[in-house]
């Protein structure tokens, strides 16, 4: 028989008749949702008359399949707690990629990418979140205008001129769920053009990049940043000014002013990546590049770094001849970002409670930048610390280093996989990229021991 599990809490479609008996069914049922990960760990089941009443069999038969499936290691059974599902071995979870990685976790995660989500500031996105739903009206809860909702335009065109420097008109907006969703969107309206994207940089762009059509150009990256004289006829470039990523360094004042008169040579397009402006520690943050040339640049900032990459929101400001075609691209990939998240965004900026969380974050990844100096010490050779979440050490032979990090289970970026052509072929530096963002405050301190034996200091 096939029945909905429905009146026990959790709703799940059990195929207990199998031929086999009720009893052997049933197990087979349970064993087979719990490995294919349909009932996940933890998972409290119903008791057995429940269960027994909801699938109509006795309740001896549900006790004999949960006591097999307990001796058999899915299931726990504790008195006071009732039965749930147990956490599997990876030799017998069968969910997929996402277990398997789970599984392998490492004990200290120092790569780079992320914030610490744990700082999100759950309790102002909650008054955000229940104001925004108090004033918002009907009509945000249909379909949206594919540029996003024009009270988050609005907020983010008056934060990212005082904060960013950017010049962003509300109607020259597009609101994204994040920098990727922009940058295939992009792409898909330059139509197959050579988008020359820096080398070294993260990898999963450019495949970004190729994947909606693109042909990627690799252009150095020097102790200055960018060399817009290795561009030639690309139609945009995509760079990262403000804190390149993974080498660290501020595209210097001489290559901002180079850029610009590329563009305008050429008729090509800056995409400025700003993924951690805010996070300038040592002196004021430098302001977009936008700003200097809001004809050439579209300009792609997300809300990934500073509240989470989770609540997927991201924002484009375009040239003007640009805003219809990214729409209409938009239009057609999602229809319009989730509208909520929108409207709560809209109000944290507006209550400043926005910029409060990044201030608090500014000292929060400050101190922790410096803790990593401090413990690596003055002999260790850091780069990109002035802004960020990440740092790139010099190491004199990787393979070396990330092995010994592996036995220490701290996982770490290799500047070997963000070139283009990647690897460290004879004179290519090498490097660990480090994130100090990702560790919660707790664990923070005993990763930076871990990385100090790896690195030997």
């Amino acid at each position: 028989m096939d029945d909905f599990w429905s009146g026990a809490g959790v709703d799940l479609h059990l195929e207990t008749d199998t031929g086999d008996g009720r009893r052997i069914g049933l197990e087979r049922a349970l064993r087979a949702a719990v490995r294919d990960g349909r009932l996940a760990p933890g998972t409290r089941l119903p008791a057995t008359r429940r269960l027994a009443a909801d699938l109509g069999v006795s309740r001896g038969t549900a006790k004999a399949a949960y006591d097999q499936l307990v001796a058999e290691g899915y299931l726990t059974a504790r008195q006071g707690s009732g039965t749930r599902v147990a956490a599997l071995p990876p030799a017998l979870n069968t969910a997929g990629p996402r277990t398997a990685a789970h599984a392998r976790a490492p004990r200290f995660d120092l790569r780079p990418g992320s914030p610490d989500v744990g700082a999100f500031p759950a309790a102002a996105w909650l008054r955000a979140l229940r104001r925004a739903i108090a004033t918002a009206p009907s009509l945000a809860y249909d379909y949206g205008d594919p540029r996003g909702r024009i009270e988050l335009r609005t907020a983010l065109s008056g934060y990212l001129g005082r904060a960013r420097g950017v010049i962003a008109p509300p109607e020259r907006i597009v609101v994204t769920s994040g920098y990727v969703q922009g940058l295939a969107l992009l792409t898909r309206v330059l139509d197959g053009a050579v988008i020359a994207m820096e080398d070294p940089g993260l990898p999963f762009h450019r495949e970004v990049v190729r994947h909606n059509g693109g042909t990627v150009r690799p252009v150095p990256v020097d102790a200055r940043g960018v060399l817009p004289g290795e561009l030639g006829d690309a139609a945009a470039v995509v760079v990262t000014p403000a804190h390149q990523y993974p080498t660290g360094v501020t595209l210097h004042p001489e290559r901002r002013r180079a850029l610009g008169d590329w563009a305008r040579a050429r008729g090509g397009l800056i995409v400025e990546d700003d993924y951690d402006g805010e996070f300038r520690y040592d002196r004021q943050p430098v302001g977009a590049l936008q700003g200097m040339a809001p004809g050439q640049v579209i300009y792609l900032g997300t809300a990934s770094k500073t509240l989470g990459p989770g609540l997927r929101l991201g924002w484009m400001v375009l040239p003007p001849h640009l805003v219809d075609p990214v729409a209409d691209a938009k239009l057609h990939s999602d229809h319009h970002t989730e509208t909520i998240g929108q409207l709560a965004l809209a109000e944290l900026i507006d209550s400043h409670a926005y910029d409060r969380h990044v201030r608090a974050c500014r000292l929060r990844y400050r101190r922790r930048r410096d803790q990593l100096l401090d413990r690596l010490g003055a002999g260790q050779s850091v780069h990109g610390i002035a802004a960020g979440l990440h740092a790139l050490i010099d190491v004199p032979d990787e393979a070396e280093v990330l092995a010994r990090a592996q036995a220490e289970g701290l996982a770490l970026g290799a500047l070997s996989d963000h070139w283009h052509i990647p690897g460290v072929p004879a004179g290519r530096p090498q490097g660990l990229v480090v994130g100090y963002g990702t560790p919660r405050e707790r664990a923070y301190p005993e990763a930076l021991e871990a990385l100090a034996k790896v690195l030997e200091v």
